[in-house]
């Protein structure tokens, strides 16, 4: 019998075979027909697969990486390129990037691969595509955090978690850092996003599972039972579901009502914020140890800073809005971190139309990655770039040539509420305790940023008086 199916087999697995090679065919070979030539010089790369092993080979957040390096050199910092199925322009350039972010929904649109959309879900902010919904969404987002930002006790809270964790730390000598920093910014984000208090049994159990779709979110797409791709697929479902109960109790929230939102878009929104939340300000965390614990002048200026700043209030006050406008120094160290530490490479673009810009073509249809390091360790734009230096941040102009936010309609809603959440707890920090790094570990993109060690560091308590 087997051996009478075997002309069958063979007349499939030589069909198939004939397919793949026609995709192939379509999807690379037939890039090059009809190319204008004003398009950016690059490669290719190796058919189907393109240039993504090497774009995606991790490196330090310092610096742009041997991949990126080597064809800024050889081409320019804009080239062409082939990766995630599709014809690609890579831009280091940071006029053309933010020509990108700036004209979002006219010339160019959101593109995530397939596996970044089955995770997030399609309702998630960050792939919605339509113009006038993202808009809609985006501005329950916003109100959403204005609102927890405006209540009366939104500083005390974010001032009483930051001296809980202290304690919290008390006659320890080791910390896992990157770890102390994701359950405190989660706790954060459940307190002031939810109405949780930190330990809550439900609380619990959606970290439990959003550490599962983290896990995930970062990891090779492979969708089988046991990859951590398809957990976290079914711990969005999850907690998804704990979000809608969450929802329940706050059914007549008046933004939540605003704009007929479906429950399953309700959850989808708490969820990009409890992402973004999550993310950003516990990776910025992370990177505000690793930095200062190698530039003692810039920690000696933090500490003068927080010290003056402390001994103009009682003992035990909680800091408010008037000390945070007087965090001049740490603003600048903060906006430093965020330049050289890089927490988000790139974004993913895609032209929705033929486009001209500085002497280049871009195809419509082409997928488009504006590498975001790549200008902020420019050293046409930045002196020593790859040098953590916040003094830079005095001249003005600075601000201008960094994206460290993204931009346009997609700029990150809420980037200001992270910084003054890192200025809080480094106010604590930096009173309260000395730190050394106590193994060989450094910030790495692959391409999201992470410290592969988990940032292992040595505490002790500063005896130094206000």
């Amino acid at each position: 019998m087997m051996i009478l199916l075997l002309p069958v087999v063979s007349a499939l697995l030589f069909g198939t075979a004939i397919l793949v090679l026609n995709i192939i065919f379509q999807q690379y070979f037939l890039v090059y027909k009809h190319v204008p030539k004003s398009l950016p010089s690059g490669s290719m790369g190796f058919p189907f697969v393109g240039e993504a092993f090497g774009f995606f080979t991790s490196h330090k957040s310092f610096s742009i990486g041997s991949f990126l390096q080597e064809r800024r050199s050889r081409y320019g910092k804009v080239f062409k390129s082939y990766m995630f199925g599709s014809p690609t322009i890579v831009s280091c350039d940071l006029e053309l990037n933010r020509f990108v972010l700036q004209n979002e929904g006219r010339l160019f649109q959101s593109s995530y691969p397939k596996p970044v959309r089955d995770i997030l879900g399609k309702h998630s902010l960050l792939l919605i595509t339509d113009v006038g919904l993202h808009k809609k969404r985006r501005s329950v987002q916003l109100d959403l955090i204005n609102k927890f930002k405006c209540t009366p006790n939104f500083l005390d809270d974010v001032d009483k978690l930051c001296v809980s964790l202290m304690e919290s730390w008390r006659g320890n000598k080791l910390v896992l850092f990157a770890n102390q920093a994701k359950k405190f910014t989660f706790d954060l984000m459940l307190m002031n996003l939810l109405g949780m208090e930190p330990g809550e049994p439900l609380g619990l159990q959606l970290l439990q599972h959003f550490l599962t779709f983290m896990e995930g979110f970062v990891s090779i797409p492979i969708n089988l039972p046991w990859t951590p791709y398809a957990k976290a697929v079914k711990a969005r479902t999850r907690i998804s579901s704990i979000l809608k109960q969450v929802l329940k109790a706050r059914e007549h929230d008046e933004i939540l009502l605003k704009g007929d939102l479906s429950d399953v878009e309700k959850a989808s929104i708490l969820l990009d914020l409890l992402l973004a939340g999550y993310e950003t300000t516990s990776g910025l965390l992370s990177l505000l140890i690793y930095f200062l614990a190698q530039s003692p002048q810039a920690l000696k200026k933090l500490k003068d800073e927080h010290h003056a700043i402390r001994r103009k209030k009682k003992e035990g006050e909680p800091l408010n809005w008037e000390d945070y406008k007087q965090m001049k120094f740490t603003i600048m160290v903060i906006n430093e971190t965020l330049r050289c530490g890089n927490l988000v490479k790139f974004v993913h673009r895609k032209a929705i139309k033929d486009v001209e810009f500085k002497g280049y073509h871009i195809p419509a249809g082409w997928k488009v990655l504006p590498i975001l390091s790549a200008v902020h360790l420019d050293p046409s734009l930045h002196e020593d770039p790859s040098e953590f230096n916040p003094w830079r941040w005095n001249d003005p102009a600075t601000s201008k040539k960094v994206i460290t936010f993204g931009g346009g309609s997609r700029l990150c809603p809420g980037s200001e509420l992270g910084k003054l959440e890192a200025a809080f707890f480094l106010h604590h920090l930096v009173l309260n305790y000395r730190w050394t790094m106590k193994e060989d570990d450094y910030p790495t993109l692959y391409p999201y940023m992470d410290f592969p060690r988990g940032l292992l560091i040595a505490l002790e308590a500063e005896t130094t008086k206000f």
